[in-house]
């Protein structure tokens, strides 16, 4: 069942579950914009015997969970789209992190190039011309002392996106020594790969495209 948080004429807010894709997948597993467009269907908010348009505003990797914003109008995605591009969406993580930042309140800045032949992407020095440059802020929430001796520490923090770069929070984090908790991707310790990536959007912010809201 699709979690809907918000609909109307022009979108539909939504939470994306861990391992959905956010738009149309290539293979037969469910994606969100599928969902979407199942749903609309369902509840007859499109017209009978067309599909149903459903624009992708932004994206979050397979998986993460958390809420999302499509649109419903070719206006609305415009609209939204134009937000995303001038940095007026504005969005907010919660996230598990292996081991203690240094301080508790802190904003990353870095220089990431993305592979895409290997879906991934590192930090690089800023004269790389692919370079791209990655900001971040984050607040240390709570901090627990495990039993495992690695990772010793779990820090829960809230993160603040000023940039949106290709697994940019994932990168950063462990670039900086504190990998997300169950990241088999960029986390440096085995013990610390799960099923699940502890990383969810948590808060989304934007203007209506229609009311301006």
């Amino acid at each position: 069942m699709l979690k809907v948080l918000y609909e109307d004429d022009e979108i539909i807010v939504v939470v994306k579950p861990a391992g959905v894709e956010s738009q149309a997948a290539k293979r037969f597993a469910p994606d969100m914009v599928s969902e979407v467009k199942k749903h609309l269907v369902i509840n007859k908010s499109c017209t009978p015997g067309k599909e149903p348009y459903v624009g992708v505003i932004h994206r979050l990797d397979k998986p993460v969970c958390g809420v999302m914003v499509y649109a419903k109008t070719k206006n609305a995605a415009a609209s939204l789209s134009k937000q995303v591009a001038e940095g007026k969406m504005h969005k907010k993580y919660l996230a598990v992190l292996c081991g203690k930042p240094v301080d508790n309140n802190g904003t990353y800045v870095d220089y990431l190039k993305q592979d895409k032949k290997n879906n991934c992407s590192r930090i690089v020095d800023k004269s790389d011309p692919e370079s791209k440059r990655a900001e971040l802020e984050y607040k240390v929430l709570d901090c627990i002392q495990t039993e495992e001796k690695d990772p010793q520490y779990l820090s829960l923090v809230e993160i603040k996106l000023l940039t949106g770069r290709h697994h940019q929070i994932r990168v950063q984090f462990s670039g900086h020594g504190t990998p997300l908790y169950g990241d088999g991707k960029y986390g440096n310790n085995e013990k610390a790969v799960r099923k699940s990536l502890a990383l969810c959007a948590c808060h989304l912010r934007f203007k209506h495209p229609a009311t301006g809201r």
